[in-house]
């Protein structure tokens, strides 16, 4: 290779446009390509509005599978926190030999007492919903005592995620 054929300093590369063999397939040349371009276009407005439609489509189908799931989850913590409730009771009763009056409520619980030094309960004991969870002694069904979460609404009554929980479900 003589020195008049080697690319010399000034001459600049070409570009894909000003050479469009280097777009085509190895055997063809740029007069045998349909469309030289063809293999560097993007995705059109159109089609990314179309794979926005489907997630969203998605998301939503997931969602609405999804909240039964998490209903059920706190109905479940719900009950589990009420056996918690329980037992501290059961244990307020093995050491005073009595159950909280409607007026101690819960709340005595969670204080330290003189015969026992640490409280049952760390916190007044709030539902998954965030409200706090009644306690009535006697109970309604000639119980000492029951512990109500009243569900979602908040009120008495109601079914699903209203639906009440309390602590005579747990002994059945």
């Amino acid at each position: 290779m003589s020195y008049s054929q080697l690319p010399h300093a000034d001459s600049a590369p070409r570009s894909d446009n000003e050479n469009p063999d280097r777009l085509a397939r190895p055997g063809q040349t740029a007069s045998t390509c349909p469309n030289p371009r063809r293999f560097r276009r993007g995705f059109s407005l159109v089609e990314i509005m179309i794979v926005v439609v489907i997630i969203g489509l998605l998301a939503g189908v997931v969602s609405i599978n999804v909240r039964s799931y998490l209903t059920k989850a706190k109905q479940n913590t719900a009950r589990q926190e009420i056996a918690t409730i329980v037992t501290a009771l059961e244990t307020f009763y093995a050491t005073y030999s009595r159950y909280p009056s409607n007026d101690e409520g819960l709340t005595v619980l969670t204080e330290p007492g003189e015969k026992i030094p640490e409280p049952l309960l760390t916190g007044k004991p709030k539902d998954p919903w965030g409200l706090l969870y009644q306690y009535n002694s006697p109970g309604s069904d000639n119980s000492p005592y029951e512990v109500i979460c009243y569900g979602a609404d908040g009120h008495e009554g109601g079914d699903g995620a209203n639906a009440d929980i309390n602590s005579h479900e747990l002994k059945e």
